[in-house]
């Protein structure tokens, strides 16, 4: 089977399964409605104003986070991997804050900041900034340092030894780290939207399907919907590295 397929055909598979399962009753159909309705159901939300409203917001807001995680992640990873002294400095207070989710970090940033979008865009920042800054650290560890001595022994400051020689050498790195931070940014943004009842967003969507009338269909035909516009930002991204990186084996390398 052709490797373009075969993900198609395993979601195919899950559906199928799916379908047999409610329909033999091993489920209820109640609370896990059949693919059968489901999908039915998100075509008639994809006609729907509000929801689509709903989805542009969420993207929107992912939009946001990601750019300014990159923003940060990427001159904070040159900056720690071009400096070992404050790398080793900051080790400690990055190992602290990286392992805590957050969900829990939820309750603080809407007492500080409230429930608006900026809430969500900045836990959706703080969870997609760590594997921007983290590849980006580990690719510095990788550049050849004849490149560096040469660029140093010719007078080139600092800034331009980073800009010109150290970002395009790790930019594969880099890359990695974006598709990565991609997706858990998108899952961040949905997850505060359904925990901190925005307004809009397609996790304020679920949330109301799920406390309002309590259509299980509605409910996971906005997480379906969510599931593939993850799909489709990873697999986009995963195809443009590919063009843009095909030297490169970094994905095999990449830092979570």
């Amino acid at each position: 089977m052709p490797k373009l397929l075969r993900g198609p055909a395993g979601l195919l598979g899950f559906l199928l399964l799916w379908e047999v399962v409610d329909q033999v009753g091993l489920v209820s159909k109640t609370f896990i409605p059949p693919p059968s309705v489901v999908l039915v159901t998100v075509w008639d939300l994809l006609g729907d104003p509000e929801f689509l409203r709903d989805i542009v917001a969420t993207m929107l807001a992912w939009l946001i986070a990601v750019a300014i995680a990159i923003a940060i992640g990427v001159p904070a990873g040159l900056l720690l991997g071009s400096v070992p002294v404050l790398r080793t400095a900051t080790a400690a207070i990055v190992e602290f804050l990286r392992p805590i989710p957050v969900t829990a970090l939820v309750p603080l940033v809407l007492l500080v900041i409230g429930s608006g979008p900026d809430a969500k865009i900045t836990l959706a920042v703080y969870a997609s900034l760590w594997p921007i800054m983290f590849n980006t650290i580990y690719g510095m560890g990788e550049i050849d340092p004849v490149l560096m001595e040469t660029a140093r022994a010719c007078g080139t400051s600092r800034f331009r030894i980073l800009s010109s020689v150290a970002l395009p050498q790790t930019a594969p790195f880099v890359f990695t780290g974006v598709r990565l931070s991609a997706t858990i940014s998108l899952i961040a943004v949905v997850s505060v939207e359904f925990l901190a009842g925005s307004q809009v967003g397609l996790g304020s969507f679920i949330l109301v399907a799920s406390t309002g009338s309590i259509r299980f269909d509605l409910v996971l035909a906005g997480t379906v919907v969510a599931g593939v516009l993850g799909y489709l930002i990873n697999e986009g991204l995963e195809q443009l590295g590919k063009r843009l990186f095909r030297w490169s084996s970094v994905d095999r390398e990449a830092i979570a």
